[in-house]
């Protein structure tokens, strides 16, 4: 048994918030169906890098998943949708605000066909507000959110976050509200409408940068890898690269000041509290930088480690992928696609004791399942079938 089996999902939604929210409830054990249209699918499987004309972006999003194709366009494939919409329990769409309406399948339309579904709806404004009716785009809302705004070196340029967390963070979001609207409907017996917004996630993250402004009255500016509030808490150069160290209050700070060879720090009045260390921090950072500079990170990392001073390196991707740790949790495992053959792809985060996900089939060919959701889900005929392939309505 795996959390969420049972439930099944229509994945109207392409690219990435929506996929990788229908990716993190199929990993759980729901159906998901993805509904693609025909001899185009998911806009992602056009992004690079391909292997064998496969694309790894569409793949590593997409397991877990069945895929058929449906033509909205046409009436009896909108009519399709709302034979399939009478026995799901979950419409996942990122389409902008007023397409499923413009289709004739919108929530209002939904919820009479069948009061249970939950109908969750990621976009990049939301479906009120000014913006409603704006695309967008992961930059977009990373730049419009703030965080592009102190991401970066101090006096550099706005600087777009590594991964696409615009996208993401709506994802989880989108996740997180369909599991509480599921929960909601245990106890009513009804459905309704999870409506997230890429912009408004990015704002719930900004974190202490909201609680700074609100504090002093001046927006927060990137200040590299270091922590506003918290000192040291950054990256430092070592004789080989660089090594990050958080030491979150004095104690520790007396205790890394004795492991490096340089109890005077613990005392100096400019260093002696977290807050004095965060003023003073242009005086601090090139004494750490210099006494850090003294051996290889491998040799720092041993020598805190062993003193329980909170420390790690700056992993590329090349040693995330190697991690004793990462291999260990099962964070990477290795599919076998139809065509592009063994692929890797990240593995589950969440660890259940009892009910475990799993990681069952690769990402779907377009419109693999098809005929057999068509014919298991609605009981269609082959003779069916192939009429609608005819009309092109799958």
């Amino acid at each position: 048994m795996r959390p969420l089996e049972g439930i099944k999902v229509l994945d109207l939604s392409r690219v990435l918030a929506g996929p990788f929210a229908t990716m993190i409830l199929g990993d759980l054990g729901a159906e998901i169906i993805k509904i693609e249209i025909p001899g185009v699918g998911d806009d992602s499987r056009s992004f690079g890098p391909f292997i064998k004309n496969e694309s790894a972006y569409f793949m590593s999003i997409n397991r877990n998943k069945k895929s058929m194709t449906l033509n909205l366009k046409k009436q009896e494939g909108v009519n399709i949708l709302k034979k399939m919409v009478e026995k799901a329990d979950v419409i996942v769409e990122n389409f902008r605000p007023g397409t499923m309406e413009k289709l004739g399948i919108g929530y209002v339309v939904l919820k009479e066909i069948n009061p249970r579904i939950i109908y969750a709806a990621c976009s990049g404004f939301g479906h009120t507000g000014p913006y409603s009716l704006r695309p967008a785009y992961d930059v977009i809302v990373q730049g419009m959110g703030g965080i592009m705004s102190i991401t970066g070196q101090p006096g550099g340029p706005p600087t777009r976050v590594g991964a696409s967390i615009g996208d993401i963070t709506a994802a989880l979001f989108t996740t997180i509200g369909i599991l509480a609207a599921l929960n909601v409907r245990e106890k009513t017996g009804k459905g309704q409408k999870v409506d997230v917004a890429m912009l408004d996630c990015q704002v719930a993250i900004l974190e202490n940068a909201i609680a700074r402004y609100f504090v002093t009255g001046k927006s927060p500016e990137p200040i590299g890898n270091r922590h506003p509030s918290i000192t040291p808490f950054s990256s430092f150069k070592t004789k080989d690269g660089f090594v990050i160290i958080a030491i979150g209050n004095d104690s520790l700070w007396a205790k890394f000041c004795n492991v490096v060879g340089r109890p005077e720090l613990i005392d100096d009045t400019r260093f002696r509290t977290n807050p004095d260390r965060t003023k003073n921090w242009n005086e601090l950072e090139p004494i750490l930088n210099e006494i850090l500079s003294e051996k290889n990170t491998d040799e720092w990392l041993e020598i805190l480690e062993k003193a329980g001073i909170p420390c790690g390196p700056i992993n590329n991707i090349e040693r995330v992928v190697n991690d004793p740790q990462v291999k260990a949790r099962e964070m990477l495992v290795e599919l076998e696609h139809p065509v592009a053959g063994k692929i890797k792809v990240p593995g589950i985060p969440i660890k259940f004791s009892e009910t475990p996900g799993q990681i069952e089939r690769p990402a779907p060919l377009l419109g693999q399942h098809t005929e057999e959701i068509l014919k298991d889900m609605l009981g269609f005929s082959e003779q069916k079938i192939e009429d609608l392939r005819v009309n092109k309505v799958i």
